[in-house]
């Protein structure tokens, strides 16, 4: 019998629990299907209390908690990361109740890596609406012959659709060929102009410049401007290379061989050597040996810039259809004489943020930031900007955005003065937050209208997102939905756990230190101590 979530729930601590349950269910669902697979039983799963009114501290029971120590078993692990507990700071509240349980240099400012989505997320889900659409448009400067020859040029004009993947991109192509254009007799004129130059084409922000991780943002940003390549052996003896997104001037070159040898080697060989021709052609050459039983292996690669790497996207898909271009590809403004032909919307808001977060996608929170600046206002909700709000307009820049973002934190009555933003997406050294303002927007954002979202976003601590091979065999498993963030001596989780007495808490720590990397044990201890203990 299906368990159903519902989409809303009267009370910010109701949502938490009905939340708690439906993880439950979902880890239960993922274990039986496991065991049915592996043909042993599944583990026994403890029985959980029923959910307690919550109760306001004292004035001074608030200042004991508050001063309270750090668990015993995050103090452990902390020193066997060799992590001093000056470079951690923590904030455990209950939902509903600000009061801390522990509040351990909760107000000094911290690198929050990944856990700054959430602020560009919530930001993004109560300024523009979860139901906020991105859209593409095709214009056309020219006339239209009976057999579909454009006589013009074909103008693409984007918004910074953060999941223009070939699935959404077709439908612009084929409303496109719907108003009549078979031919582009002219140019392909990319209009970019929705996001200021300064947020374009910023260098990577470390030395690996191919990662898909370091992709910068773009108002015609197209799968992530990254490759998928894999690479699959068959047993026949052939090893298949597929790719995706599929483009235009790109060539694959294929000597791999099925044949013994490591599965070392085989994923080098699987890595493909990239290079470019004078005609602007790209190789990828695969060679090698590639056993059978190493199985499939996938490489994603940022390849181009983007507006080469849009362009020969739409031309492949373009020319799938029947379609056919030989002039040049331009950047510039749509004209106005220019008539509309085609747009495309993207998916909904509240889907892309359950990306952001699931998966910490960084080019697209970097695009969700820039559209706040482009078309969102600093007014709590959505609708005109009120008197004194901070409107959005094009063209974003970065600044903007966080002007927007500022003031309707301020608007909303969400307390974070020290907050820094930079990129949106945490993968910064310049953005800055402490975990008790964080936590401060935890409880804004559970209580207000587009709470569920938002923590339905949130990875699920043992079964999806990255916590998905977290905490896998301990008893908060399916109980937390918690963002992590992850950088070079940095370590970060905020989010929320449903204890086992049926209380829900907010949960924010990062750890700024040397010895970060290390110190996983440390998050997962204050997140089972949360659990089990922090009643």
């Amino acid at each position: 019998m299906p368990i159903l979530c519902p989409a809303a729930r009267p009370t910010p601590r109701a949502r938490m629990h009905g939340a708690r349950l439906c993880a439950r269910a979902a880890a239960i669902a993922a274990i039986v299907t496991a065991c049915a697979a592996l043909a042993f039983a599944p583990p026994a799963l403890a029985a959980k209390k029923k959910h307690q009114r919550l109760h306001p501290h004292t004035a001074a029971a608030a200042v004991a908690v508050s001063r309270a120590p750090l668990p015993a078993s995050v103090l452990v692990a902390l020193a066997r990361a060799k992590v001093p507990a000056s470079d951690i700071s923590v904030v455990v509240e209950r939902v509903g109740d600000p009061t801390p349980l522990v509040a351990w240099n909760a107000d000094r400012p911290m690198l929050p890596a990944s856990t700054m989505k959430l602020v560009t997320t919530f930001a993004g889900l109560s300024i523009l609406g979860p139901d906020y659409r991105w859209r593409t448009s095709a214009y056309a400067d020219g006339t239209v012959d009976p057999d579909g020859t454009l006589h013009g040029s074909l103008y693409i004009k984007g918004t910074g659709d953060p999941k223009l993947v070939p699935e959404e991109l077709i439908d612009l192509v084929d409303k496109i060929r719907k108003a009549g254009i078979r031919k582009i007799d002219g140019g392909l004129v990319l209009d970019k102009s929705y996001f200021a130059a300064s947020t374009r084409d910023l260098p990577p922000f470390d030395d690996d410049a191919s990662a898909p991780y370091n992709v910068g943002p773009d108002p015609l940003l197209y799968a992530f401007k990254a490759l998928t390549f894999t690479v699959t052996p068959n047993d026949n003896g052939t090893v298949a290379v597929d790719v995706l997104p599929p483009l235009d001037k790109l060539s694959i070159s294929n000597q791999l061989v099925e044949s013994g040898g490591s599965c070392g080697a085989a994923a080098s060989a699987a890595h493909p050597a990239l290079t470019t021709g004078a005609d602007g052609i790209v190789t990828a050459s695969f060679a090698g040996d590639y056993p059978l039983r190493c199985g499939p292996s996938t490489t994603n690669i940022a390849i181009l810039d983007h507006s080469t790497f849009f362009a020969r996207g739409f031309l492949a898909l373009w020319k799938q259809q029947g379609g056919t271009f030989d002039g040049q590809i331009t950047e510039g403004k749509v004209p106005t004489a220019a008539r509309l032909v085609a747009v495309h919307h993207g998916p909904v808001l509240g889907s892309i943020v359950y990306d952001i977060n699931k998966f910490s996608n960084n080019v697209m929170a970097r695009n969700l930031f820039l559209t706040i600046g482009a078309a969102g206002t600093g007014a709590a909700g959505t609708g005109a900007a009120s008197a004194g709000a901070v409107a959005g307009k094009p063209p974003a820049t970065t600044e903007q955005s966080s002007r927007v973002i500022h003031a309707f934190l301020q608007k909303s009555g969400i307390p974070m003065p020290d907050l820094a933003l930079d990129n949106g997406s945490g993968l910064s050294r310049e953005e800055h937050v402490s975990a008790r303002s964080l936590a401060a927007l935890l409880q804004a954002a559970n209580a207000s209208p587009v709470g569920q979202s938002f923590i339905d976003s949130l990875p699920i601590a043992g079964i999806d997102g990255t916590m998905r091979n977290r905490l896998t065999n301990a008893d908060v498993l399916g109980n937390a939905h918690i963002k992590t963030g992850t950088l070079r001596d940095v370590r970060a989780i905020a989010g929320y756990v449903a204890a086992a007495d049926g209380t829900s808490y907010v949960v924010v720590s990062f750890i700024n230190d040397e010895h970060a990397e290390g110190a996983r044990a440390a998050h997962d201890s204050l997140l089972e101590w949360v659990y089990a203990n922090a009643h």
